[in-house]
């Protein structure tokens, strides 16, 4: 039985190509990317070794091992930290004898202060499995014109796997996908990721568990969205990390000039309306 340590090595030495390492093409190969042999001696381990990885023999490789794995698969930093992640949980570092359970949607007052400094911007504070905690209204105006705040516990996740309006808002909605499976392995706990995961696999289907499974860092680029009244919006993201909340707070700005008129418009308090006075 793999492991997700196991998983991600092999996805990510699948997907490289020899040349990409000034290998030579030796003919051919029963899977695609990078053999297990040249991937052994760049990582300075056994093939039988890194076999053993792969297929999840062996559950704890040590911190020189992981290191030597990320170097020679050329990891980026992002890469680098879930690779450190996966050999955690894989190793059982991280316990999983409690049962899994909903975090919590608290928000501190302080945060939330925060969130309403930015108004009138598009700002929402989240959590790694998509909870959306809080928002501002020109959050709402933005992505909650096209249902997303329509559940009582509004999820990211939940909305872009299960809520056929969720392709349309999206243009890029593949992308979108793989960022919320993989987010998951980065949620609040393990145990959090897990309940979630178990609720959305029956409604969801194959393009929920199969992106579950496939380790890759997505590659996060500006996010495209296709509001209900007509505009292409295109939105830089940034996040501020609440590490002892596990929660982060979300900023979408405008990635181009008409982004930026079109978000004027959406976000822009309705004129007061007149009220007869007798």
């Amino acid at each position: 039985m793999g492991t997700p340590l196991g998983d991600f090595i092999r996805a990510k030495r699948d997907s490289i190509q020899p040349e990409t390492f000034g290998l030579p093409d030796s003919g051919r190969r029963r899977s695609p990317g990078l053999r297990r042999t040249d991937l052994a001696v760049r990582a300075g381990i056994s093939v039988e070794y890194l076999t053993r990885l792969e297929q999840g023999r062996d559950r704890n490789p040590s911190t020189a091992v992981v290191n030597a794995l990320a170097d020679a698969l050329s990891l980026d930093p992002a890469e680098r930290t879930h690779l450190r992640y996966l050999a955690k949980i894989t190793g059982g570092a991280c316990p999983n004898h409690v049962r899994p359970a909903p975090p919590t949607r608290e928000v501190r007052p302080t945060v939330r202060e925060t969130l309403r400094l930015l108004e009138p911007g598009i700002a929402a504070v989240t959590n790694r499995l998509g909870d959306v905690l809080a928002h501002t209204p020109g959050y709402a105006a933005v992505l909650g014109a096209a249902g997303l705040l329509d559940h009582p516990a509004p999820n990211l996740t939940r909305y872009v796997f299960t809520d056929p309006r969720a392709r349309t808002l999206f243009p890029d909605w593949d992308d979108v996908a793989d960022e919320q499976a993989f987010d998951l392995w980065l949620g609040p706990s393990a145990e959090n990721s897990e309940w979630l995961s178990t609720e959305l696999a029956p409604v969801a289907g194959p393009e929920f568990t199969r992106r579950l499974g496939n380790q890759l860092v997505p590659r996060r680029g500006p996010l495209r969205l296709h509001h209900p009244t007509g505009p292409e919006l295109r939105l830089h993201r940034e996040t501020l990390e609440f590490p002892a909340d596990a929660q982060q707070l979300l900023v979408l700005l405008p990635a181009d000039p008409e982004t930026a008129t079109h978000l004027a418009q959406l976000t822009s308090p309705a004129a007061p309306r007149l009220r007869a006075i007798s």
